[in-house]
């Protein structure tokens, strides 16, 4: 499956933003992509740095006026594309959903992020609401997508259980990077551990997975941090955690790859993995922390 992913830089400027990726869509359509996946939020900077009630504008309804843009880009150009957007699902509740267009520009289903982070410099509690569609695969016309967002891609449960509800291929949006005051040494181990972990859900679940995040610099509106430099690094591993492909940290690109879906059944023969699951000793995974 010839997958595209779009790598860029945002604007304060929602229209610019929108206009670029609908080039870069047209762009990767022209290179016979038959799936293209956006980073997260890329409507809009990384509003999430400060709290600010007034961010909450920038939120809107699922149908609403980018699912009517983007889904008539898939049309267009007969292609399934995977968004990243801000859900406004009525007043005080707002959610970070994936939005997944099919080729004939209607809906095929959503995902709202489940885990929410708040650390410095990504309050995202403030904004979202946690997800409550759980890990659903969206079934589409290029194969069962597991779509999940950003920070999800840190815990190997919704890995797993997107993959035993039959995902064909594990997708993130992502919009992640470093802070000013980390020293570049910390940097580099960030940037690594948060691939690393992606490729073992490739690993641990037969599966390939594609991470698509973010580049550029955006400051902090608030003044108080020097802002973050999102450390791009999009990449697709194989279902043996292979690299496909991997783009640079600074530099937006559309790149398309061609992935063989078909290479997971010979994986999961070789590396039984969900066959030799202990299912009936895994309860207490359920619960926080076992004292």
């Amino acid at each position: 499956m010839k997958t595209a992913l779009i790598q860029m830089s945002c604007t304060p400027d929602a229209a610019d933003n929108r206009a670029r990726l609908a080039a870069h869509i047209a762009d990767a359509a022209a290179q016979g992509a038959e799936l293209v996946v956006l980073q997260e939020l890329h409507n809009t900077p990384y509003f999430c740095q400060v709290e600010d009630t007034r961010n909450f504008d920038l939120a809107e309804s699922i149908p609403g006026p980018s699912t009517e843009f983007f889904g008539s880009l898939a049309k267009r150009h007969n292609l399934v594309i995977v968004t990243s957007l801000f859900e406004r699902r009525s007043a005080g509740i707002y959610h970070n959903t994936a939005v997944v267009l099919e080729r004939d520009g209607s809906i095929a289903g959503r995902y709202r992020k489940m885990h929410i982070p708040d650390d410095p410099a990504y309050y995202e509690k403030f904004y979202f609401t946690p997800g409550d569609l759980g890990f659903e695969p969206i079934d589409t016309s290029v194969g069962r997508l597991g779509v999940q967002v950003c920070w999800d891609q840190w815990y190997p449960e919704g890995a797993r259980l997107m993959a035993l509800r039959g995902a064909d291929i594990l997708i993130y949006p992502t919009a992640i990077g470093t802070e000013s005051s980390d020293t570049p040494e910390e940097q580099e181990r960030q940037r690594e551990a948060w691939t690393t972990v992606q490729r073992g859900h490739a690993v641990a679940n037969g599966l390939p997975v594609v991470s698509v995040n973010r580049t550029g610099w955006e400051p902090d509106p608030s003044g108080q941090t020097g802002g973050i430099t999102f450390w791009g690094s999009s990449f697709v591993a194989g279902p043996q955690g292979e690299f496909l492909f991997r783009a640079p940290q600074h530099k937006e690109i559309v790149a398309v790859v061609d992935i063989d879906m078909r290479r997971s059944e010979n994986v999961r023969r070789w590396w039984p993995f969900l066959r030799d699951r202990r299912i009936e000793e895994f309860a207490p995974l359920t619960r926080r922390f076992i004292d």
